[in-house]
């Protein structure tokens, strides 16, 4: 990656939580960044920091000491109203449960994005972009897992967001499906521009990654890159 452009810029994040009379140290003075329309994997066990760190970078948390830039904006020092703006306008979140109202259709809960935000696609079009055109009008429980999933990607593509933060998407689904999914997040990837990190535990999703940030203990243990990155018909679970 020539002369890369830092989308965010992590700087000595620590984060603690306190249980009682014991301070439970989640991140220990992590520094990292993650540049314009790379596809980074945070790999990880239990415990490791993996989802405290993707929930800074999001806003959905702040760190306990340190800076998180995106862009020019010191995450860090922002207030709600500051940080509720950087999320929708910025952000798209998946999570391993796919959070799906389950009275709306596919098209509906894609919708409940696109009429919020600035320049988004449709609601069709952003079904499409994860092959699930024929599945506007079925509701959640009509939809496999990995269905329910697509969706909740249409739903955080929809609103061209920057980023794309992943916490365990595949966590809930075989192999089959779960690479269906991860196809969908290549191809925004690819075909946008947007800057995606994937946390998980599953070593093999690694190998379709620019980057591959390892932490343990709260801490980044390795960052490598791969020279030949594999797509998701490639992995080996």
């Amino acid at each position: 990656m020539a002369n890369p452009v830092a989308v965010f810029r992590v700087r000595e994040v620590s984060k603690t939580y306190r249980m009682g009379e014991v301070r439970v140290y989640a991140l220990r003075r992590v520094n990292l960044e993650l540049y314009e329309g790379e596809f980074a994997v945070l790999l990880g066990p239990s415990g490791s920091g993996k989802s405290t760190l993707l929930n800074i970078l999001g806003g959905l948390d702040v760190p306990s000491s340190g800076e998180v830039w995106f862009r020019n904006r010191n995450l860090a020092q922002a207030n709600d109203a500051i940080l509720t703006r950087f999320r929708r306008e910025a952000v798209g979140f998946i999570f391993q449960f796919y959070n799906l109202i389950p009275s709306l259709t596919a098209r509906e809960n894609v919708a409940l994005v696109t009429e919020i935000a600035s320049h988004p696609f449709s609601p069709e079009e952003a079904l499409a972009l994860v092959g699930l055109s024929d599945r506007l009008d079925h509701f959640p429980a009509q939809l496999s897992g990995g269905e329910q999933q697509r969706v909740a990607i249409a739903r955080a593509i929809a609103k061209r967001p920057e980023v794309l933060l992943c916490d365990e998407p595949t966590g809930a689904l075989d192999f089959r499906t779960g690479k269906l999914v991860l196809e969908a997040l290549a191809r925004a990837n690819q075909e946008f521009g947007t800057t995606t990190a994937v946390i998980t535990h599953n070593a093999g999703i690694a190998a379709m990654a620019d980057r591959v940030i390892s932490l343990r203990s709260g801490e980044i243990s390795s960052i490598e890159v791969n020279a030949t990155k594999a797509s998701p018909d490639e992995l080996e679970w």
